[in-house]
């Protein structure tokens, strides 16, 4: 926790280092925010694709209809805004195994899976929008080549569990023989059973391409609502442009930081809107400051809502850090 809030305040001060804030604040006072209102909209379609990707990711588990799972997801994005190191996806799973008895570490597996899609998906963004954009700086490239490499071994390997389970198993069993207690290894065997089932949708080339397809329909939407909301303030980058800027911010957001990625969301965005887009920097720093207000309140709002309404306390934020905990140790 206090490594991410070191991050957030070193990029922080990066980010509104030698701005006029006086002049930032005035081009956030003129704005006319009647344009978040389709850019919350266009949002929320792209959580539900969100939604429907993980449904379709757990299906192996139990067929949970989209309606259902939509709160859930809901819940988990307010608890990475709210608590540090994404602890929303751990309270997602705990909720997911609470409402529909699917394991901990079945889905925490499809969520890993989804993290890795997410980052895939913004290095295409970035590599797909580099030939049209002039500056760019070195250590933007340097950055997208190291988690390019990062995310291209990670996704191996998880096909690769996917793809020959029993051999992970046959690796896993004379291992855990000599390290695992015998009260306890039932229980880690299962764990870790549930998690390589979990992978099963990686399996078919078929799912993989569904699941990259939805990927990139939700970062998209997303980048739809960068664009609705840029129309809020006098000045305008091409689509590319937000398109880099959405996936340079959201690979930055992989870096540890305060809730809310304060900061590492902030300080890309306003750089590439300077330094690629040509914007005025007081100007983009109102805009990312008010974009990433517009897509941090309404989803935690909802879902904090959904959480009392699903009659949840807080104290299950700590039964589901100690059943993943749990979960983590075995896999």
């Amino acid at each position: 926790m206090w490594i991410g809030i070191g991050v957030s305040a070193l990029f922080l001060y990066s980010a509104l280092r030698g701005l006029n804030l006086a002049l930032v604040w005035r081009f956030m006072k003129q704005a006319n925010y009647w344009w978040i209102i389709p850019g919350v909209l266009v949002y929320f379609l792209g959580v539900w694709l969100r939604t429907w990707r993980w449904h379709y990711m757990l299906r192996q588990f139990k067929p949970v209809p989209v309606k259902r799972l939509f709160p859930v997801v809901c819940i988990g994005y307010a608890g990475n805004n709210i608590y540090p190191a994404r602890a929303g996806e751990v309270i997602r799973s705990y909720v997911i195994k609470k409402n529909e008895d699917i394991p901990i570490s079945g889905s925490l597996a499809t969520v890993l899976v989804e993290r890795i899609f997410d980052g895939l998906v913004m290095l295409l963004f970035v590599f797909l929008a580099l030939p049209f954009v002039a500056h760019i700086p070195d250590q933007y490239r340097t950055f997208v080549i190291t988690l390019s490499v990062m995310f291209g071994v990670a996704l191996a390997v998880f096909i690769a569990l996917a793809a020959r389970p029993q051999w992970v198993m046959m690796l896993y069993a004379p291992l855990a023989a000599r390290i695992l207690p015998p009260s306890i290894r039932i229980k880690v065997d299962g764990m870790v059973e549930r998690f390589l089932f979990g992978l099963a949708s990686l399996q078919s080339p078929m799912d993989v391409f569904m699941i990259f397809f939805t990927s990139v329909l939700v970062w998209l939407a997303e980048t739809m609502k960068y664009w609705f909301v840029m129309h809020a303030f006098d000045f305008s980058v091409s689509f590319i442009t937000l398109m880099l800027m959405n996936g340079i911010v959201n690979l930055f957001t992989t870096l540890p930081s305060a809730p809310g990625y304060i900061g590492t969301f902030d300080a890309p965005g306003i750089k590439v809107l300077v330094d690629v887009g040509g914007v005025d920097p007081a100007i983009a720093a109102a805009y990312t400051l008010v974009l990433h207000t517009a897509l941090w309140l309404p989803i935690t709002v909802l879902g904090i809502y959904y959480f009392f309404r699903a009659r949840l306390r807080w104290s299950d934020f700590e039964k589901a850090a100690q059943e993943a905990e749990a979960a983590e140790q075995a896999s």
